[in-house]
């Protein structure tokens, strides 16, 4: 279902009783427009010849332009924007607007079949780093499988982490050839499943076992990209709720799975019953203001017809309007068109008055200091919510459990702020026993960066390093460090899918 017929099915109005007030419009237009034209017909008696010479603009006055046309048009729109039009939900601005993905790629010797330029292992890679760019700030996770399967990338929002790892997918790294798909799609469900919003699998694998079809049936969208020649496309069975694309020379291919993920998600948060619909009734008060215009023109004047104008307007005016001038929009009607636009978040904050919006606002736009400043002024567990959020992102992760604290104080049951306690919870302790474990008192002789950890039980003993000076030899940062070594990412994947493997076996064994 595209995004168009997706709209066309939710379209329905809030307030249909205004729908009403079309009937006595048409009843008006109708009988003053048949009084006007009678009013214009020529009198009995005249000749043809002397009534067409008589009468301007004769061959056009059944088609003139009546000052009822005019008015019964904008009277007509007032009222069906009064009933409030919809056909979306206005967005959660604490969930994604776009949905989570997992992309599960296939990393076989078959991927290497030349048929596709490159290869088709290349060939995928170059897709997923083109819906990457595409889906810019969506989170995204990544799974390779073979004869096992194994979490890539946990989600992020950041495509520059994943990209290092998806070069480093090659067949060798694999520990065993095969084709399970089945436990690659089950590892994405679970990822899929920790997710606040519906997601969506993209595999992209060039061949799919018949006994595993029934597999992609999963509770989450899933699409395949067939790596496989076009004349070759027709073999691959994935069912009949699974969309199969084949690659494009150019972005065609990925434009729609991208479009596709749109109108999953769109549908999804359609189901969402706790979300208001967002009502478009003010797009029609534009061009019933314009209609209205002409009223001021010398012959079009009618008194009541501005009366009903203004009684029509009433709930439309409760909707949202489109512009960006003080005169029409309110700082906050400004802020959300910012904040919708995904990439003037600051510009947001700086426009809304609503310290919640703007509390969020500045969260997202990485102000995360100004934004736990503005959400204190809010007593919800909303609000303090956020507030963890910030803290976390600015690592500041005792205060972050403070505030999910106080969210669950507010609102036992508020969503995801149980499980953020935990982690926050989790970091302080990794921190306070790292810092424990390695403040030892000794002189370590290494160059670092000033680092501040969150340790406020004070635990550990507080030690000053200071870094060696060495004559004619750069003290190198930690970046610059790990710049040196010599370790390919495939490499580095190879070892440690082999440990997600030991590690299973020994797990399945009972040791």
């Amino acid at each position: 279902m595209t995004g168009l017929d997706l709209a066309l099915d939710a379209f329905h109005f809030l307030r249909p009783l205004w729908l009403g007030a079309l009937l006595p419009v048409v009843w008006m237009w109708w009988r003053i427009r048949s009084r006007a034209m009678h009013r214009a017909a020529a009198p009995k008696g005249l000749a043809p010849h002397l009534t067409a010479a008589l009468t301007i603009g004769a061959t056009a006055a059944r088609f003139r332009l009546l000052p009822i046309d005019g008015i019964a048009m904008a009277l007509a729109l007032l009222a069906t924007g009064a009933a409030g039009p919809t056909w979306s939900r206005d967005p959660d601005p604490f969930a994604a607007q776009s949905a989570p993905l997992v992309v599960v790629l296939k990393v076989s010797p078959s991927m290497e079949s030349p048929d596709i330029a490159p290869s088709r292992l290349e060939r995928s890679k170059q897709k997923i780093r083109d819906l990457l760019e595409l889906r810019d700030g969506a989170r995204t996770a990544l799974v390779a499988y073979a004869g096992t399967a194994h979490l890539v990338v946990p989600m992020t929002e950041d495509p520059g982490v994943m990209l290092p790892y998806l070069e480093g997918l090659e067949p060798r790294i694999m520990p065993e050839g095969g084709n399970r798909i089945t436990d690659a799609l089950a590892l994405a469900e679970d990822l899929l499943a920790r997710e606040d919003a519906p997601g969506a699998i993209l595999v992209v694998t060039d061949a799919i076992d018949p006994g595993q079809t029934a597999d992609l049936a999963t509770q989450h969208p899933v699409s395949v990209l067939a790596m496989v020649p076009e004349d070759q496309a027709g073999a691959m069975v994935a069912g009949p709720e699974v969309t199969v694309l084949t690659p494009t020379p150019d972005m065609a291919d990925v434009v729609r799975i991208d479009r596709m993920l749109d109108a999953a998600h769109a549908r999804a948060l359609m189901a969402n019953s706790a979300q208001p619909w967002r009502d478009r009734g003010v797009w029609l008060a534009w061009p019933a203001a314009f209609l209205l215009l002409i009223w001021f023109r010398r012959g079009w004047t009618m008194q009541w017809a501005l009366i009903a104008a203004v009684v029509l307007l009433l709930p439309a005016s409760q909707a949202r309007a489109d512009g960006v001038i003080d005169w029409f929009l309110t700082p906050d009607q400004q802020g959300r068109i910012a904040f919708e636009r995904q990439t003037d978040f600051s510009r947001a904050a700086d426009l809304f008055t609503d310290p919640l919006w703007r509390g969020y606002a500045l969260y997202r736009s990485g102000r995360y200091e100004e934004a736990v400043t503005v959400l204190e002024r809010i007593e919800t567990a909303e609000a303090a919510f956020m507030q963890g959020m910030a803290h976390m992102k600015s690592r500041g992760y005792r205060d972050g459990v403070r505030a999910f604290e106080t969210a669950l104080a507010r609102d036992p049951e508020y969503p995801g702020a149980a499980d953020n306690l935990s982690v926050a919870r989790d970091i302080v302790d990794y921190v306070e026993r790292v810092r424990e474990q390695s403040d030892t008192g000794e002189e370590m002789g290494i160059g670092a960066d000033d680092v501040v950890f969150d340790n406020e039980a004070g635990k550990g003993a507080d030690t000053q390093m200071e870094a060696r000076e060495t004559r004619g030899e750069a003290i190198l940062t930690t970046e610059q460090w790990m710049n040196t070594v010599d370790t390919r990412t495939g490499d580095f994947l190879r070892s440690r899918f082999q440990l997600e493997v030991a590690t299973a076996t020994r797990e399945g064994a009972g040791e």
